[in-house]
């Protein structure tokens, strides 16, 4: 599968806005503080976005945010249009549904690109069974835990010592002496941390 392969720090500057693509890093050593201009060439001063570029940075904003490519936003996006509701809404929860970005949001990983990594490698278990695929969706009552065999890992031991200092969103909870973790209830899009004109997004792909 395709995937990303240039400096995250480029993503922040282009879309202008900290996106927080490197965990608690960003909060110590942030490129875009002393570099704000987007990367590339600068042709003097920058012009007035139209409103298709508006909708465009809108939903390049959200695909940076969870680290998928093109064809999975579109998936998504699809998925939340067959939904009951508002759209833009319907696709911020399903994205935060995703099994990587849950394994984030509990603290397990410090960044959502970490938290994939993690997921791939076959460390968690959800409901009792190994999950290796990061778009998995979890539902409310769900389980997520280590793998036995992860928890003799460097990473595992130093996480134990870290994760008391982590915080939770309120639609999840962590048992941290057992280090597991469960959906309490399905997320909203106030939950979300970084927010996005979702109605820019929904205008970009009914055009």
């Amino acid at each position: 599968m395709a995937r990303y392969t240039e400096a995250r720090c480029r993503l922040c500057r282009r879309s202008s806005e900290k996106l927080m693509l490197k965990g608690d890093k960003c909060l110590t050593k942030c490129i875009l503080e002393k570099r704000p201009k987007p990367p590339g060439p600068q042709l003097g001063r920058r012009r007035r976005l139209s409103d298709r570029g508006i909708q465009l940075r809108e939903k390049q904003k959200v695909r940076f945010s969870y680290g998928l490519m093109e064809r999975q936003l579109r998936r998504f996006f699809a998925e939340a249009t067959r939904q009951p509701g508002v759209t833009g809404d319907n696709l911020i929860v399903l994205l935060e549904r995703r099994l990587d970005n849950v394994v984030h949001r509990l603290g397990f990983a410090d960044s959502l690109s970490q938290a994939r990594q993690i997921v791939r490698h076959g460390h968690i278990v959800l409901n009792g069974k190994k999950t290796d695929i990061p778009s998995c969706l979890v539902k409310e009552g769900d389980i997520i835990s280590w793998r036995e065999g992860s928890k003799k890992t460097n990473y595992y031991k130093q996480l134990v010592e870290n994760i008391g200092s982590k915080t939770t969103p309120q639609w999840l909870s962590v048992d941290k002496s057992k280090m597991e973790g469960k959906v309490i209830t399905l997320p909203t899009p106030e939950d979300v941390d970084v927010r996005y004109d979702t109605a820019a997004v929904v205008e970009h792909y009914s055009r």
